[in-house]
C-alpha cells in the first residue's frame, strides 16, 4: 500500500509498504482523511524526538472498516469509524481506574521515541485495536470526523475545568485546539466566552464560532479588558492553550479571585509562574492531556451542530502532495488553519 513516510527530517517520501497486520482484537481501516497536527510538523523537523524516522505519522483520522480480527464481532467490513490517538495498555492503575490517558504505558499513533515505533495513518490503511475504534454517523464527513480527536482535547479540557452555567471563561490562544476549546465551553454553559490571540484572522472565526469577546493581546493589557468586561471581577475560568510563560500568566492574571486555569498548551517545557498571584488569590491550576473516553461526548456534539469544524479546514489534499504541503506549513502559511490529507484521492 502507499504511505508517507517521514525517511529522514525534513524529507517525506509517498512509497510502497507492507500492508498492516491485524491480531484478533484489531480492525483494519482504510483511512479516508487523516489531518496534520501541529506535532506532526514538528516531528517533521526533528524538534520533539518523539518521531524519529523511519515512521509513518498522522493520528487524527476516520475512515472505512476493511477487516476485523478474530475476536471483534461487533464491527463489520464497510462501517464508517474514526479512532482514538493514544493506544493504552488496559492494565496499569491508571486504566484500571479510569484514566487511560494517563496510562503508564500508553503509545500514540504516528510516534516513535526510542521506547517504541507505532505507525500512523498519513497511509491507505492502518490496523488499530478495537477498543480505540468509534461508529460515526453516516452523515458526518469523514474531514470532519478526522478532527474528533483534536475536538477531544478540547472537550477534555472543559470536562476537567469547573465551567457552570452563566460562568465568564477567557481562551488564551486562538489556534485550532483554542477554537475547539471555545465552543466546549459555550456547550458546557459559559455565557461570556473571551478569546485571546494575536491573529486577527483566528480572532474572526473566533468570533464566527461563538466568541462573545475578543481581545488582541499584542495591543490591549488583556486582564485589565477582562476586569472592565466583568465588573471589575475577572473571569471565572480562563483556558490556556499555547503554553508560554506570557500568556500562562496572561492567564492567571485575567481570572478572578479564587478562580480557575486549566493549562492545555506545552509548546515551552518550562515556564516562569508568578507564584505570588496564585497563591495569594488562591487560583487552582489544573493540568489536561489528551482525553479519556471523550470520544462519543465529541461526536454527538459535532452532530448537533454544538461544535462546528467546517470553519476550521482550510485545505484538502492528496497523499502525492503532502510532501510539499509539510515544507509550506514547516515554513509558515498563516492562512492554514487545519490541512485533511485524503489516502484515497
Amino acid at each position: 500500500m502507499k504511505a508517507l513516510l517521514l525517511t529522514d527530517y525534513k524529507r517525506l517520501e509517498v512509497t510502497d509498504v507492507d500492508e498492516p497486520q491485524i491480531g484478533a482484537d484489531d480492525v483494519l481501516i482504510q483511512v479516508e482523511a487523516c489531518g496534520i497536527c501541529g506535532s506532526d510538523i514538528h516531528g517533521y523537523d526533528g524538534s520533539t524526538g518523539r518521531r524519529i524516522p523511519p515512521l509513518i505519522m498522522g493520528h487524527e483520522a476516520a475512515g472505512i472498516v476493511v477487516s476485523v480480527g478474530s475476536d471483534v464481532d461487533d464491527l463489520v467490513a464497510g462501517d464508517r469509524v474514526t479512532f482514538d490517538s493514544m493506544v493504552s495498555c488496559g492494565k496499569c492503575e491508571f486504566c484500571r481506574s479510569g484514566h487511560q490517558n494517563l496510562c503508564n504505558n500508553r503509545r500514540v499513533l504516528g510516534v516513535s521515541c526510542g521506547e517504541y515505533r507505532r505507525h500512523g495513518a498519513f497511509a491507505e490503511r492502518i490496523a488499530v485495536p478495537r477498543r480505540i475504534v468509534y461508529l460515526l454517523p453516516d452523515g458526518m464527513p469523514f474531514e470532519h470526523a478526522a478532527l474528533v480527536e483534536a475536538v477531544s482535547v478540547g472537550v477534555h479540557a472543559v470536562n476537567v475545568s469547573p465551567i457552570k452555567l452563566g460562568d465568564s471563561v477567557v481562551i488564551v490562544g486562538a489556534g485550532m485546539i483554542g477554537l475547539l476549546t471555545l465552543q466546549a465551553a459555550k456547550a458546557a454553559g459559559a455565557t461570556r466566552v473571551i478569546a485571546v490571540d494575536i491573529n486577527d484572522n483566528r480572532l474572526t472565526v473566533a468570533k464566527q464560532l461563538g466568541a462573545t469577546d475578543v481581545l488582541r493581546s499584542d495591543l490591549c493589557d488583556v486582564p485589565a479588558a477582562i476586569r472592565e468586561m466583568t465588573g471589575g471581577r475577572g473571569a471565572d475560568v480562563a483556558l490556556e492553550v499555547v503554553g508560554a510563560t506570557v500568556t500562562i500568566k496572561t492567564a492567571i492574571e485575567s481570572v478572578r479571585k479564587g478562580g480557575h486555569v486549566t493549562l492545555v498548551g506545552n509548546v515551552s517545557p518550562t515556564i516562569e509562574l508568578p507564584l505570588q498571584s496564585v497563591v495569594t488569590r488562591e487560583i487552582s491550576l489544573q493540568g489536561t492531556c489528551g482525553c479519556n473516553g471523550e470520544y462519543p461526548q465529541c461526536i454527538e456534539l459535532m452532530s448537533s451542530g454544538a461544535i462546528n469544524v467546517a470553519p476550521l479546514i482550510t485545505s484538502q489534499i492528496t497523499l502525492a502532495d503532502a510532501p510539499l504541503w509539510f515544507e509550506r506549513l514547516h515554513a509558515g502559511d498563516p492562512d492554514q488553519m487545519k490541512v485533511v490529507v485524503r489516502p484515497q484521492r
